[in-house]
């Protein structure tokens, strides 16, 4: 199959044709770039350009699939079934929850984003704590990649705004950014710890500890109150995404348009080297003067 176009650089049209072959795991497209004046002949060298695109017939393709987290459920002695759900919120009252069927969901940098984390137990009396929560590009708490929101109960990032909650509630807002690089999402992971509530022994009670003055309880003392708190459990929403703003859509369209301006450039500089070449190459004519007679 050949596929034909022409386009015109100021006088010189550009004709470009392209070839389809294959092999038995690639598709390869040749293609050659020559000009010619908008006339029946020329006196002109043409330009000519080939290159070729080579496709492989099979590759590995991933699919991410972003899926709105239902509640984590968990079970631990003491505690027995307990659950933690975590959601956006469109505002600081909190009384309109973001539609998983949005997700992922595009904000604006510097946009406030509001969350809330909500805690159920089969046992009465009991107190949720956020011990820390964390950003990562992609939807998981170990990713090397991370920004702290919030460390052992102490917020991380200036512009984190606590509201107030209740013992099994946890709602917080901050600004939207994104990675430097090559992510386009952010996900929102937290870890999250059950107590029993007004006991002063557990982590839950302690609130935010600078890293400085933390300690390492004893071992006896861990193990006897072992059933006071439950282990520290990661859960995770999002993803959220940059919304493209008007102003990047238009630097993104003159990129595009410098990239062509460019290629017709580079095309144009092509032929006047080939022209420059075939004038240089042709032999050089020298006169003599004819003799006379005097």
């Amino acid at each position: 199959m050949e596929i034909r176009c022409q386009m015109t650089i100021f006088t010189t049209t550009m004709n470009i044709a392209t070839e389809e072959e294959e092999d038995g795991d690639n598709l390869i497209f040749r293609n050659e770039i020559s000009s010619f004046d908008s006339a029946v002949i020329t006196r002109r060298q043409q330009v000519e350009i080939e290159f070729s695109c080579i496709y492989p017939k099979k590759s590995n393709v991933s699919l991410e699939f972003l899926v709105h987290k239902i509640p984590y459920i968990f079970r631990e002695k003491g505690f027995g079934k307990f659950t933690y759900q975590f959601e956006f919120f469109q505002s600081s009252l909190f009384n309109i929850m973001v539609d998983p069927a949005t997700y992922p969901l595009e904000v604006d940098l510097q946009e406030i984003v509001y969350m809330e984390i909500v805690s159920t137990s089969s046992v009465p009396n009991t107190k949720m704590f956020v011990e820390s929560c964390k950003a990562t590009p992609s939807d998981n708490p170990n990713d090397s990649t991370y920004y702290s929101i919030i460390q052992n109960g102490c917020t991380k990032d200036e512009t984190v705004q606590i509201y107030p909650r209740s013992q099994s509630q946890f709602r917080f807002a901050i600004e939207a950014f994104k990675f430097i690089g090559m992510h386009d999402q952010v996900y929102i992971s937290c870890a999250v710890i059950l107590c029993e509530a007004g006991n002063p022994n557990t982590r839950c009670d302690q609130g935010c500890i600078n890293e400085n003055s933390m300690t390492t309880p004893p071992h006896n003392r861990l193990v006897r109150e072992a059933v006071l708190e439950t282990a520290t459990h990661y859960i995770s929403q999002g993803p959220l995404r940059m919304r493209r703003s008007t102003d990047s859509k238009a630097v993104m369209a003159l990129n595009l348009n410098l990239v062509f301006i460019a290629g017709c450039l580079l095309a144009a500089v092509a032929m006047v080297s080939g022209v420059v070449l075939y004038r240089s190459s042709k032999s050089k004519i020298k006169y003599q003067p004819l003799p006379t007679s005097e």
